[in-house]
């Protein structure tokens, strides 16, 4: 499964069996952790017990069950954290994607004193991780017209492929409140709203549309 299917295929888990990660998988998660905090400089970390964070009330509500692994995605606070974290959070979703695992971003209900942090990082938020239960469910979204001011009648079909892509991108409370505008090859992505998760969200969603256009394709207007 490449990273287009994977976009395609995934869908947030809240439902996950015991079996544990390991094996291939595991070395194959790790790798790719180590690559992603390389080029990001994030520290993120796989915790494979950290259900613990949800064995709670807000677990609760958040309707998880089962979960035991947890990406932890965190960094030295900067004002671009968010948006690295979103931006690499989800090429590690992706991969994890394709090596069957299921997912789903996490921003608020779990218990953040479980999840460890070392000193002068900032913890941005979690994803849980492992082997689902319950197949998860596509999610609603706006028609695509509602993410590109003015239309996409005169858009080029590197554009619109990158605008579907981000509309498989997860957000917060599924609000979709990201757009794209294009001035020659320039892509201006923005969020609307204010919130913790708004630059995750951006984040994640310019992964989608760069995926999806591709990146030879165009250039960002705020890199």
């Amino acid at each position: 499964m490449n990273m287009i299917e994977a976009m395609a295929a995934r869908h947030s888990v809240r439902s996950y069996t015991d079996a544990p990660i390991e094996g291939e998988v595991l070395e194959a998660l790790a790798a790719s952790i180590a690559e992603i905090n390389k080029a990001s400089g994030l520290a993120v970390e796989l915790a494979p017990d950290g259900g613990k964070a949800f064995d709670n009330l807000l677990g609760h509500y958040g309707k998880f069950r089962g979960v035991r692994g947890l990406f932890v995605l965190k960094g030295r606070r900067s004002k671009d954290l968010g948006l690295r974290a979103g931006y690499w959070g989800e090429r590690l979703v992706l991969e994890a994607t394709a090596l069957g695992l299921g997912t789903c971003w996490v921003g608020g209900t779990y218990s953040k004193r479980s999840v460890a942090v070392g000193p002068g990082e900032e913890l941005v938020c979690v994803v849980t991780v492992g082997y689902a239960a319950a197949p998860g469910r596509p999610h609603r979204t706006k028609p695509i017209e509602a993410f590109v001011p003015g239309g996409i009648a005169d858009k080029p079909a590197w554009f619109v492929s990158g605008v579907e892509a981000a509309m498989l991108a997860p957000t917060a409370l599924n609000q979709q409140k990201f757009s794209f505008a294009l001035d020659g090859n320039v892509v201006d992505a923005r969020v609307s709203g204010l919130g913790v998760l708004t630059d995750v969200d951006l984040g994640i969603a310019r992964l989608h549309f760069e995926l999806g256009a591709g990146a030879e394709a165009f250039v960002w207007k705020h890199a």
